[in-house]
């Protein structure tokens, strides 16, 4: 069997905002153990926090990972099992660079490593993670290697997230789909201090083998149990985790799914009115409905490319108080600009805890235009079929192009987004119009376009 150090592998498991890959084939504890010692040479890290997700393999990984650290001289703190978004809390709330181990949402084969450095900033292709995987293979031994500990952050990671987001005193009947993901540890832990909130849990077992569904609520079908019980329950909100549980997707109570943009705009509305004037983060697929409230309410939305790295990056530079993605992702300044899903819960839980209205009715100022949902379609040559596109839309009266991502062509009544993946040959379609006939107009001729 090929090395899993071989450049062919680690060119194709090293991906633009993490590492990904097969567990054995790709990604092995030898492989981890000196990714560990090339990050802390590369990042001059010298205190490391290690977390890692219910996947059968991910403790030997983490594990290996550690020793790598320790030996390039390291301290290593472990923190076991965790959500991505507690292990950014404990990379903030310590002051350590943050490691940890998951495929996300990704099939029980798969194993992964998400990496920032102190205070959780975000670590990808351009800003070290390229110069991790060139280190490979180098001998990182320090002349005194460093401590292996453990700690404990789970209480501390919730009573934080739920100081970010206070309910008011309305009971609220609560169902989590954890996807057997690691909402199943700190959904718990959450909501254990939250006296008017009913939880009813949802596949809760930690089983990195996910035997019910896949943990990606961003597919209809794994949202199907949760939207069952939340009417079974007659429950006034439904929650569901990815996997790592960093991203959140909503149900309100008649069942029906919520745009991940229009809980982007619920909760940059109740940022604008705790800081008002702030900015707010969208990327170019969310919902035109997003900047329009932002604007609305006096605050400055800014636009930016799809990908964690790019919003952080941004809020970074403007201090925007949020960003939200429709992917399902939201980041808090408050919580060192990082992405939390169960942060993003809170806030929806909180404005229903505030009123008597139902999520629906609550929901309903934010959802001005039919999206899409995005499309994807296999390509040959995309950058052929983009020019393609441009060329049969671009002279059209009342429209505007621009290629911050791909190529984004807008109108008055509608706009459409089609741009490349990064790793398969695959464009990708998001389209919104002022109703349902304009949006499906403008997605079916332009999918023809694609297709043709």
């Amino acid at each position: 069997m090929p090395s899993t150090l071989d450049p062919d592998n680690l060119r194709a498991i090293f991906k633009a905002y993490d590492i990904r890959g097969l567990v054995g084939d790709q990604l092995d504890a030898s492989l981890a153990r000196s990714i560990g010692g090339a990050f802390v040479s590369v990042i001059g890290a010298p205190t490391v926090v290690v977390g890692h997700d219910m996947r059968p393999s991910s403790p030997e990984l983490a594990e290996a990972f550690a020793h790598g650290a320790a030996a390039a001289g390291a301290d290593v703190v472990m923190i076991g099992l965790a959500s991505t978004d507690q292990l950014y809390f404990a990379s903030g709330h310590l002051g350590h660079a943050g490691v940890m181990f998951t495929a996300s949402h990704n099939p029980a084969e798969y194993n992964g490593i998400k990496m920032c450095r102190a205070g959780a900033a975000p670590i990808g292709l351009d800003t070290g993670l390229a110069d991790i995987r060139d280190a490979l293979g180098a001998d990182h031994t320090a002349t005194v290697a460093g401590t292996i500990s453990s700690r404990d952050v789970l209480a501390a990671y919730a009573a934080h997230v739920r100081s970010l987001a206070p309910l008011g005193a309305r009971p609220l009947k609560v169902v989590v789909d954890a996807g057997n993901g690691m909402a199943g540890l700190t959904a718990p832990a959450v909501f254990a201090e939250l006296p008017s909130v009913s939880l009813t849990e949802l596949y809760f077992e930690l089983d990195g083998t996910f035997p019910n569904h896949e943990a990606n609520p961003i597919e209809a079908e794994n949202l199907v149990d949760l939207q069952k019980r939340v009417l079974d329950e007659g429950a006034d909100i439904g929650l569901a985790f990815d996997g790592d549980a960093d991203r959140c997707f909503l149900v309100d109570e008649r069942g029906a799914v919520v745009s991940p943009s229009t809980l982007t705009g619920l909760i940059a509305a109740r940022e604008l009115g705790r800081e008002p004037g702030a900015t707010i983060i969208h990327n170019l697929i969310t919902s035109r409905s997003v900047a329009q409230i932002v604007t609305e309410l006096g605050g400055v939305p800014v636009r930016t490319r799809v990908g964690h790295s790019y919003i952080k990056a941004t809020m970074a530079e403007t201090d925007a108080i949020f960003g939200g993605e429709h992917s399902g992702h939201f980041y808090f300044r408050d919580f060192w600009r990082a992405d939390s899903g169960m942060l993003a819960a809170l806030h929806a839980l909180a404005a229903l805890s505030e009123g008597d209205r139902p999520m629906s009715e609550l929901l309903r100022e934010f959802v001005r235009f039919a999206p899409s949902g995005e499309i994807n379609s296999t390509v040959a040559d995309q950058q052929a079929v983009l020019g393609r596109l441009e060329a049969a839309w671009g002279d059209r009266d009342g429209v505007e192009i621009d290629h911050l991502d791909g190529l984004t062509v807008s109108h008055a009544d509608w706009w459409f987004n089609v741009r490349a993946s990064n790793t398969e040959p695959l464009l990708r379609l998001n389209a919104e119009g002022k109703d349902e006939a304009t949006m499906v107009g403008v997605r079916d001729a332009v999918l023809a376009e694609i297709r043709s």
